[in-house]
């Protein structure tokens, strides 16, 4: 039997009133539980600087959540006068200002060559890479290559261990593959070098893959204390987050490096909030490169992996 145009139509109308309804319920479900996720993911954050603006008592006591009780910033002063963070806290952004730089340098260096099908000895060359991803030598003889280098103790030995990362490689030799041949052509044509085609039209043209690698090298070095912690012994040269992980692994870390600080006023503040207000301190400088790289950061992790 077949439906008249009414009927035709209350039925599409139907359909259209049921597939709506079901949209609703699904974006209703779907930003609840993005919404629920994120209070969950932000909570721990939150807490931490809650606690490093509250007083003693209310940290000892366990009833600060979200919001600061008593609020002070005694304990950002104490912080921000240990000469031992301050040191640290240099180091730290040296090491990650020259590590992102040579990182790029000795990534573009390598990415770039590999990009080219006509390169001699091609694939087994990214086969060596792939198989450093997979296997490595592992602590010890590193740590004696690192020795006979002469480079334990030194700022070196921070991030040279780690100065390419083969991921990353891969991502900015994808990218340069997917860019026109044209381009390089005519810059041949025009007596141009490899190299000057490289720094003065390739990476030109890579700001979206070079912005996204060098954040990822930017926070792998920011965030990095395992290097620190087996190369490194003089407290002048120990980074930010070694610092932190010795002073959230002993609360008596807070009393150390007598004569610097106050020990009275240590006293006086809580072993947990001075944690906190040391981890908020070191969490800030890194989150505030974010907004100026974020124009390129979805184009470049996109771009650079999908092969063109």
């Amino acid at each position: 039997m077949e439906l008249t145009k009414p009927a035709l139509k209350r039925r599409d109308k139907q359909n259209l009133i049921k597939e709506s309804f079901g949209e609703r319920v699904f974006n209703v479900l779907n930003y609840s539980f993005f919404i629920v996720l994120g209070i969950i993911t932000l909570f721990p954050f939150l807490n931490v600087i809650a606690k490093s603006f509250s007083s003693e008592a209310a940290v000892v006591s366990g009833i600060v959540t979200v919001f600061p009780i008593d609020f002070q910033v005694g304990t950002y002063e104490l912080v921000l006068g240990n000469t031992q963070f301050l040191n640290s806290f240099k180091i730290t952004i040296l090491v990650t200002v020259v590590g992102t730089f040579a990182s790029l340098l000795m990534t573009v260096l390598a990415a770039y060559p590999l990009s080219k099908p006509n390169l001699k000895f091609r694939k087994p060359l990214l086969l060596i890479y792939v198989f450093t991803m997979l296997f490595n030598g592992g602590i010890i003889p590193t740590y004696l290559v690192m020795r006979e280098l002469e480079l334990v103790n030194t700022i070196w030995a921070l991030f040279v261990p780690g100065l390419i990362n083969v991921f990353y490689m891969l991502i900015v030799k994808n990218f340069f593959e997917a860019l026109p041949d044209s381009l390089e052509e005519s810059a041949k044509l025009d007596g141009a070098s490899n190299m000057r085609i490289l720094f003065s039209i390739i990476l030109p043209l890579s700001k979206p893959v070079l912005a996204t690698v060098g954040l990822f090298y930017a926070v792998l070095l920011w965030n990095s204390y395992f290097n620190a912690m087996i190369y490194i012994t003089s407290p002048e040269l120990k980074t930010l987050q070694l610092y932190l992980k010795e002073l959230i692994a002993s609360t008596q870390e807070v009393l150390t490096t007598a004569g610097q600080i106050d020990v009275n006023r240590d006293l006086n503040q809580a072993p947990e909030a001075v944690r906190a207000a040391s981890i908020v301190t070191a969490t800030i400088p890194i989150l505030l490169v974010y907004p100026f790289l974020q124009k390129h950061f979805v184009k470049g992790v996109l771009v650079g992996s999908v092969k063109g």
